[in-house]
C-alpha cells in the first residue's frame, strides 16, 4: 500500500505541516521546522558549546535541558557540567530541569510536550514524545544546536510503517510486551528508515503512558521515530496534568494509507519477555535472542535479583544488560539453543550454585 495516494495517516500530516523544502517522497531529503529541542547533560554540554556563537536566545518554541543521566558525585566533573548547563540555559533562555526532577522523556511529557509539535533531542529516546502524536526525532547534538538556532532539520523522507492495533491489551500484559513481540518480528533493524505509526481500534486500551512505553522503544527497532494520534486518551493524560489547553487533535484520515503495513491482534499477546521456570525453583529466567534489550537498565537485574534470580539462561544478550546481570550477582549464560527441558535448567542451577555464584 502506497502512502502517497488517499488520505493522509497522522506521520504524513506532522511532516506536511512542518515541510520548508523537499517533498514527501520516502528516500529523498526533506527539511522540517522544529518546535522543540530536548537535551540531556550527557549530549547536551556539547550542544551548548556548539551554541556559542552569534545567538542571543533559542529560537525554538520550547527547549529543555534536563539533568538526569550523569548523577554520580564521585569527583567534580559532573557537577561542573550541570553548573555549567544552568549557566548555559539562563543566557540562551532554556528551561533547566536539575537532578532529581526526573528522566528526561517522561518529565517533558508531562510539563511541555504538545500534539502536532516536532521536537528533537540528543538522546536515541527522544521518540518517546510520540506517544502524544508529535514528530519526535533523535538526532545528533549538532542538529539540535542548529534547531536551537531556528534552523531546520533535514532528513531522508521515510516510508510510513502503519501498525494496525485491534483487540484489548489483556490485564496479564504490558505495553512493552507489545513492543517486545515487534523486535522479536523484526529484530533491531527492523524499523531503519521507517517511522512507525500506531492505529486502529486498539489503540483504545492503551493509555498514554503505555504508548510512552511503544514509542520509547522504537529506537531498539532502529526507526526514525515512533507517533501515535492525538486522541481522546491523550487529552486524559493532558488534563490530568493540568494541560488540557495544549491539546490538539491529530488523527489519520479513515482512508489513510501507509508504505508499509503490518495488523496486530493484542488480545492474543503473550508474555515477550524470559518465562520464569517454575518446577526449577524462581531462581532462573530462560529467555530468548536480545534478552534484556530495551530501556530499563539497572532496574531490570536489580528486581530481579530481589526476587532472588541467580541465573539467566539466554541464546543472546543485550550488551548493557549482560553487564549488569554479571555486577548484581546474576549469571548470564549463553545456551545457542536454549535450554528445553526443566533437568537441564535444574543442572545449571546446581552448577550456579555449587561454582559459588552468589
Amino acid at each position: 500500500m502506497t502512502g502517497g495516494t488517499g488520505g493522509r495517516n497522522v506521520a504524513r500530516k506532522l511532516i506536511g505541516s512542518h515541510l520548508v523544502s523537499g517533498e514527501m517522497t520516502p528516500g529523498t531529503e526533506i527539511g522540517i521546522q522544529v518546535d522543540q529541542t530536548l537535551t540531556q547533560e550527557a549530549t547536551g554540554t556539547m550542544v551548548m558549546l556548539e551554541l556559542a556563537l552569534d545567538l542571543d536566545r533559542v529560537r525554538t518554541d520550547v527547549s529543555v535541558q534536563y539533568v538526569d543521566h550523569n548523577l554520580l558525585q564521585a569527583d567534580e566533573r559532573n557537577m561542573a557540567d550541570h553548573i555549567f548547563l544552568r549557566s548555559a540555559s539562563r543566557r540562551y533562555g532554556l528551561w533547566f530541569s536539575r537532578a532529581g526532577n526526573g528522566v528526561s522523556h517522561p518529565t517533558h511529557m508531562q510539563r511541555f510536550g504538545v500534539p502536532a509539535a516536532t521536537m528533537v533531542g540528543s538522546d536515541s529516546h527522544t521518540c518517546a514524545a510520540g506517544s502524544l502524536g508529535m514528530l519526535a526525532v533523535g538526532v545528533g547534538g549538532l542538529e539540535v544546536a542548529m534547531a536551537m538556532a531556528g534552523e531546520p532539520l533535514h532528513i531522508t523522507m521515510p516510508e510510513i510503517w502503519g501498525v494496525r492495533l485491534t483487540g484489548e491489551l489483556p490485564p496479564w500484559l504490558s505495553a512493552k510486551d507489545v513492543i517486545l513481540e515487534m523486535l522479536r518480528r523484526h529484530g533491531v533493524r527492523g524499523g531503519v528508515n521507517r517511522i512507525i505509526e500506531y492505529h486502529g481500534p486498539g489503540l483504545a486500551s492503551l493509555t498514554a503512558m503505555d504508548r510512552h512505553v511503544i514509542a520509547n522503544m522504537g529506537a531498539e527497532l532502529g526507526a526514525t521515530t515512533t507517533v501515535f494520534p492525538s486522541d481522546d486518551r491523550v487529552l486524559e493524560f493532558l488534563r490530568a496534568e493540568g494541560r488540557e489547553d495544549g491539546f490538539t487533535e491529530l488523527v489519520a484520515d479513515p482512508d489513510a494509507t501507509y508504505d508499509v503495513t503490518d495488523p496486530r491482534d493484542l488480545d492474543t499477546r503473550r508474555p515477550a519477555a524470559g518465562q520464569v521456570e517454575r518446577d526449577a525453583g524462581p531462581r532462573a529466567v530462560v529467555g530468548g535472542r536480545n534478552y534484556g534489550q530495551g530501556s530499563s537498565r539497572e532496574r531490570a537485574a536489580i528486581a530481579p535479583r530481589h526476587l532472588g534470580l541467580r541465573l539467566v539462561l539466554a541464546r543472546g544478550y543485550a550488551r548493557i544488560h549482560w553487564q549488569n546481570l554479571v555486577n548484581f550477582g546474576i549469571l548470564p549464560s549463553n545456551s545457542p539453543t536454549g535450554p528445553t527441558t526443566t533437568g537441564s535448567i535444574r543442572a545449571m542451577c546446581c552448577a550456579s550454585r555449587t561454582s559459588g555464584t552468589p
